[in-house]
């Protein structure tokens, strides 16, 4: 687990910057985050109201706001 979430939302704004609105588990995948480091760094953006959430039927996606 990584001990600074702060460098984790960091690390998923950059990835959703360069890569544009993505799902979670290609997030997880091409950033090498765990899934719980990742949840903690959307819960993050979230509260910073930096990410845009939609779930469109069974598929979720993530974009920077």
């Amino acid at each position: 687990m990584s001990s600074n979430i702060g460098e984790d939302a960091g690390l998923l704004w950059t990835f959703l910057e360069k890569n544009g609105a993505s799902s979670p588990s290609k997030i997880e995948k091409e950033t090498k985050l765990s899934r719980t480091d990742l949840q903690r760094a959307i819960g993050w953006l979230a509260k910073e109201d930096k990410l845009s959430i939609e779930i469109n039927g069974r598929v979720e996606t993530l974009s920077l706001k």
